[in-house]
């Protein structure tokens, strides 16, 4: 899915891109692949997924071209328009206010910047009916497609478009930050 949503952003090789929620890294070396002279950070809220990115992209880290810290999405320890990109794949569920915390990311993001989330468990997914019930229990926050486009435009993105691969139920939102 990662793959996927990434197809649907412009990554320019020196860009600055922030990682939501980076979880194991996986994300962060896909990102640092493509922003071959930029830097990736990544923050996560949770100490374990913090020591497993940064041992996952080690070598990234030694070299400069990546930095991960523990942090919360409502709280995030960048200065103002420091990110071209920011990316959030499966994570935005958990977070604790959605429009506050989508609206700290706009401030993180440089003018003209963008936003992707990415998730594969949504209202109205071809994967409904067996996600419902489990994302219920870890109280998580599913949103249609229109519901992902009202959240953007309240938190004041503009421009935004979402993406949609309904056999594998995957969903990508992007939004970008006025100039």
């Amino acid at each position: 899915m990662t793959n996927w949503g990434l197809t649907h952003l412009s990554i320019e090789k020196d860009f600055t891109v922030l990682d939501v929620g980076c979880g194991g890294g996986r994300t962060i070396q896909k990102l640092a692949a493509t922003a071959t002279g930029g830097l990736i950070c990544g923050v996560d809220y949770a100490k374990g997924s913090v020591a497993a990115s940064r041992a996952k992209n080690a070598r990234l880290i030694d070299a400069g071209r990546v930095a991960i810290q523990r942090a919360s999405v409502s709280q995030l320890p960048f200065t103002d328009n420091t990110f071209d990109v920011v990316t959030a794949v499966e994570t935005q569920y958990y977070w604790p206010d959605l429009v506050e915390d989508m609206r700290e990311i706009l401030r993180v993001l440089k003018p003209g910047g963008t936003l992707a989330v990415m998730v594969e468990s949504y209202k109205g997914g071809r994967n409904e009916i067996l996600h419902a019930p489990v994302m219920s229990l870890l109280r998580s926050t599913r949103m249609s497609v229109h519901e992902q486009k009202k959240l953007f435009t309240m938190a004041g993105y503009a421009g935004v478009v979402v993406f949609e691969e309904h056999q594998k139920s995957w969903l990508c939102a992007i939004g970008e930050k006025p100039l």
